[in-house]
């Protein structure tokens, strides 16, 4: 089933009905199938809101999903990335933190993903508990012993390293509320001032010329959501117009405890929700039969495959089921699954 960037809704919900036969895929051998052979494609695994502080138990099997799916599939990923809400609660002793060894290095092991993972921040990362877990990430980052990627709040780099085919955009999305105060209590964002500075950044990034045929930007929070945090009013403001502008092929993002896929018609960009990635999951606001063309209230990760002429990209469970996949041209013509 094909259709434009511009696709109506009404077109969208009619697909809804065909994304259950993905589901018969199952298993990770019935899986390995339906993947092109030989992978042509340069790989990105991603996950969000992983970093739970209490109960590891999504977190360990999103993980170990991770690790069975590349394995059954002979997929060796180039990348990584962490979405955000990479450390809820405390994180005692910061950059020297045991949970760092725990809860990265031995959960996601270089075994299995021998590549950068590129993070950006979230708001549970945006906490002074006890010291500024966003001072930790950055410096855990720079010790240069680690595969955790960050190397500024916000920052930008090509994929695959060579002979690159997307330009990736990581933001840092806790932007002031409109309020005017950027801490409350142990939490805080961006000063007002980090923020212009940011968006003047931004605007400029994109204005650059490219050479590689997709342009990405990667954040925490969503500008568009089924979750209950729904729609963000300032990332609306002040970002999407920017995307719009620059024809933004697609924004990854976490936050709501989910997987989404939405798209709206006459929008160049393609919104992708990765936010299964360990921590409680959260019920949907909006049901993907309303404004998808996927939503859903699961444990999981995702998939970005990337090739000179599509990308793919594919949400899964924690036990490797396929649930949601598409892909988009350099062009901006979709294709769903199903």
């Amino acid at each position: 089933m094909t259709l434009t960037s511009a696709v109506t809704r009404r077109r969208f919900l009619r697909q809804s009905f065909a994304f259950s036969a993905l589901a018969s895929l199952g298993s990770f051998s019935r899986l390995a199938s339906a993947l092109p052979a030989g992978h042509p494609s340069s790989e990105i695994l991603m996950i969000g809101d992983w970093g739970y502080d209490t109960d590891h138990a999504g977190q360990t099997a999103v993980a170990d999903a991770m690790r069975k799916y590349a394995q059954q599939n002979a997929i060796r990923p180039e990348a990584m990335f962490f979405l955000g809400d990479n450390w809820y609660g405390p994180l005692e002793g910061g950059a020297q933190s045991p949970r760092w060894q725990t809860q990265f290095e031995d959960m996601y092991p270089a075994s299995a993903f021998n590549c950068p993972a590129y993070s950006v921040l979230g708001n549970h990362d945006y906490q002074v508990w006890p010291m500024s877990k966003v001072d930790a990430e950055l410096e855990y980052a720079r010790s240069g012993k680690s595969r955790f990627t960050m190397p500024d709040r916000w920052y930008t780099f090509e994929f695959p390293a060579k002979n690159p085919l997307v330009t990736f955009i990581a933001l840092d999305s806790n932007v002031p509320h409109g309020d005017g105060i950027t801490s409350h209590g142990r939490d805080f964002t961006l000063t007002a001032q980090q923020h212009a500075e940011q968006l003047a950044w931004l605007e400029s990034e994109l204005s650059k010329p490219r050479k590689t045929p997709y342009l990405v930007v990667i954040a925490h929070h969503p500008v568009y959501s089924d979750g209950p945090h729904g729609d963000h009013a300032i990332l609306i403001r002040d970002w999407d117009p920017l995307f719009r502008k620059h024809g933004v092929q697609l924004y990854l993002a976490g936050h709501d405890h989910d997987l989404q896929h939405l798209e709206f018609e006459g929008h160049p960009t393609s919104f992708f929700l990765s936010g299964g990635g360990g921590a409680d999951l959260y019920n949907l606001k909006i049901q993907e039969s309303a404004r998808g063309p996927f939503a859903q209230k699961i444990y999981g990760f995702s998939q970005l495959s990337v090739t000179k002429e599509k990308m793919t990209l594919r949400h899964l469970d924690s036990d490797g089921k396929l649930l949601h996949e598409f892909s988009k041209t350099p062009e901006g013509k979709i294709t769903v699954a199903g």
